[in-house]
């Protein structure tokens, strides 16, 4: 009876292990890395391909940036607060009570919104590397620090997006002009 809560007890000392080792430096690097990315594109790449979009994708483009922004600075926070113990400057505690306050949670319009097919493709490897990358801090944030530990773990692609809907009206009231 006690063997299936050893196994449970292993994977989260694997995470925990992960997360509070040397191991946790590439998915570091690789997060910061992918923040400094997006936000160099964003100022300038990007914003010079936005300006040849239509109307439409350059309201989905705009929508979509600052998710990703918020994607983006979300894990971040994360990853910045997991260094922080990780290094001695937190308790896992004091982790957990500030990390209360970092959303995982930042869905995608994806490739069924109107205009997505227009984006660039530099800006969608953005998006797409954005949206693994929270993926796999989410599941690592549950392994650590348990299921209830992020607010609301319906898949990030089915949620339903207030935004899209918006876009989509917004389409209909200029396509009756």
């Amino acid at each position: 009876m006690n063997e299936p809560s050893k196994g449970i007890a292993k994977t989260v000392k694997l995470a925990e292990r992960r997360v509070f080792s040397h191991s946790f430096k590439p998915l570091y690097q690789e997060g910061m890395g992918l923040v400094e990315q997006a936000a160099e594109y964003l100022d300038g790449k990007g914003r010079a391909e936005a300006k040849k979009l239509s109307r439409l994708a350059a309201t989905l483009y705009a929508a979509e940036s600052m998710r990703l922004t918020t994607r983006l600075m979300q894990v971040a926070s994360w990853l910045l607060l997991q260094r922080a113990a990780n290094s001695g400057e937190m308790t896992r505690d004091q982790v957990a009570s500030e990390k209360s306050k970092v959303r995982l949670d930042t869905a995608s319009a994806h490739d069924e919104a109107a205009g997505w097919a227009e984006l660039p493709t530099d800006f969608l490897d953005l998006v797409n590397r954005s949206l693994r990358l929270q993926a796999l801090v989410r599941r690592m944030d549950e392994e650590i620090y348990g299921a209830g530990a992020v607010v609301d773990m319906q898949p990030v692609a089915r949620r339903p997006n207030p935004v899209s809907d918006q876009i989509s009206l917004l389409n209909t009231a200029f396509a009756r002009n």
